[in-house]
């Protein structure tokens, strides 16, 4: 038996183990590496230490800002995605006619690519704002509820389907002797319903949380940082860094690892503060 385990093992274990440190561990130590010299190729790079990370904070305001900026969208984004998915899923398990229906539309956003939703949106946002003469990189504040926007429209639908699962899987006797024994609706919802269902809380904020700041596409799409940079977010500033400036390699390089530390962290945090709130059936 432990003989024809470690055939398996070689068969199906080590081709994708192979492939993730190919295509994942070793570009990511390079990563790494590359963040603590100069370089434009691999081939060149010159040792300069903690130099990029420092110019990363010090040689202009834009990675801060972004930072923010992107800080302040994610907050923003998990509160009205995971709101209204909710909702939605509420909605759609009370047995309505058309449920299906409802549930594939409102999941359809998810499937189009993040250029090609970017631009859809710069065409509807600045039609409207045309009325008022102005277009979406007129000013910082409609590039950002423009990004919010675009952002609940592409992902409400993907955390509903976690969130009606969720609900579905509830115990239908919890709530019919919350129901007898005089609970209200709302007494339900937030001592039955919440509670049950935060393991896909936990799963549909840590989406969120990673797709608002990882976000590129959307962000290149519609205001491109515009005006002024004042709508960039973090991953089009390493983007424009390491290819829009001669020589900057190394900092955007940085900047990169910077980022990827920062999610992790941030991530981590929330996938501990949610997870103790879980209750089991």
């Amino acid at each position: 038996m432990n003989h024809q385990l470690k055939r398996q093992f070689a068969a199906f274990v080590l081709p994708t183990l192979l492939a993730f440190t190919v295509a994942f561990i070793i570009p990511f130590v390079m990563g790494v590496w590359l963040s603590f010299t100069k370089f434009t190729t691999v081939t060149n790079a010159k040792w300069v230490g903690p130099e990029n990370y420092i110019r990363a904070f010090t040689a202009d305001n834009d990675f801060l800002r972004a930072l923010g900026f992107t800080a302040l969208f994610t907050a923003v984004t998990i509160v009205t995605v995971n709101v209204l998915a909710f909702l939605l899923a509420l909605l759609l398990t009370r047995g309505l006619k058309g449920t299906n229906l409802f549930r594939s539309v409102f999941f359809m956003p998810n499937l189009i690519g993040g250029i090609v939703l970017g631009y859809i949106w710069n065409l509807l946002i600045n039609g409207v704002l045309s009325l008022w003469g102005v277009d979406i990189t007129y000013a910082a504040k409609y590039g950002f509820w423009g990004l919010v926007l675009l952002t609940n429209w592409q992902l409400i639908g993907y955390m509903m389907v976690i969130y009606i699962a969720g609900l579905q899987n509830i115990p239908p006797a919890l709530t019919e002797a919350a129901s007898i024994d005089g609970a209200s609706p709302s007494m339900v919802l937030f001592k039955i319903k919440l509670p049950m269902v935060m393991p896909s809380v936990t799963i549909c904020t840590f989406l969120t949380l990673t797709n608002a700041f990882k976000m590129f596409d959307q962000n290149l799409a519609l205001t491109a940082g515009a005006p002024e940079k004042q709508t960039e977010m973090l991953a089009l500033n390493i983007y424009q860094t390491f290819y829009g400036r001669v020589g900057w390699q190394g900092v955007g390089q940085a900047k990169a690892v910077v980022f990827f530390l920062l999610v992790a962290l941030i991530a981590f945090v929330q996938l501990r503060a949610t997870r103790s709130k879980e209750v089991e059936a």
